[in-house]
């Protein structure tokens, strides 16, 4: 009987993920939003119902990320005793999210220039994209916290703003530029109630808290109450 023949396996290659140092953004107004608000039913960026990454972002959340008074959807104080999650819904994802003023998929200027300025943009599982409108290269991303006390929280970007969809020298840039933007205390960033809350903010709804940011691999984020649910909805344009 002859023994059968065998081939040497080619090992598998595994393309690492490049390491990179990301820059801290300090002294940072930071705002509160949330799934369901509508602050101004005039603006095109007034309801947060739909955001730029996703046309159902309500129904994909799972409801008004808060209370819901006369059919307006309000936010809410969150506590640690819950893990800052919402206390009347249940969320389909990750309640910790926020946004930067950057949007790269519908505004012209950040669609334009994403893949010039985007640290990551080459990296295994965005390169090659950038032409498609169907990919974001900054949903679901996570960025780090610092809130005004100390606390550090981790979100994920759902949404671009505040006021402004390309601002690149001050999300990407490394020599802590400051936002552009100069409506509602000049904020550089919007986080969500549970973000709000494990932050320490004083402010339930204000524009008085500032925060240090930078932006985190998958790899980095600790677990945690912003682990429990991690959004991965791609882009939804319909």
């Amino acid at each position: 009987m002859t023994a059968p023949s065998s081939r040497p396996v080619a090992p598998r290659v595994v393309t690492p993920r490049p390491r990179r140092s990301y820059p801290w953004h300090t002294g940072v107004v930071a705002t509160t939003f949330w799934v369901g608000e509508i602050f101004d039913p005039t603006a095109p960026d007034g309801s947060q119902r739909i955001s730029t990454y996703d046309a159902r972002w309500l129904a994909h959340y799972g409801g008004c990320d808060g209370v819901v008074v006369a059919g307006d959807c309000r936010t809410e104080r969150r506590t640690a005793a819950n893990g800052w999650f919402p206390t009347a819904m249940t969320p389909r994802e990750n309640p910790f999210y926020l946004d930067v003023p950057f949007d790269d998929l519908n505004d012209p200027t950040g669609f334009a220039t994403r893949c010039r300025v985007v640290p990551w943009a080459g990296d295994p599982g965005y390169a090659g994209r950038c032409t498609d409108r169907a990919f974001s290269y900054l949903k679901n991303r996570w960025v780090r916290v610092v809130g005004p006390h100390g606390a550090t929280c981790y979100g994920q970007v759902q949404d671009a703003g505040p006021g402004e969809y390309h601002n690149a020298d001050y999300v990407f840039g490394h020599a802590d530029q400051r936002p552009v933007n100069r409506r509602y205390g000049g904020a550089g960033m919007d986080v969500s109630p549970a973000l709000n809350g494990c932050l320490g903010f004083r402010d339930l709804d204000g524009s008085d808290d500032r925060v240090r940011w930078q932006w985190a691999e998958a790899s980095e984020v600790p677990p945690g109450p912003w682990t429990r649910l991690v959004t991965t909805t791609p882009v939804t344009t319909d």
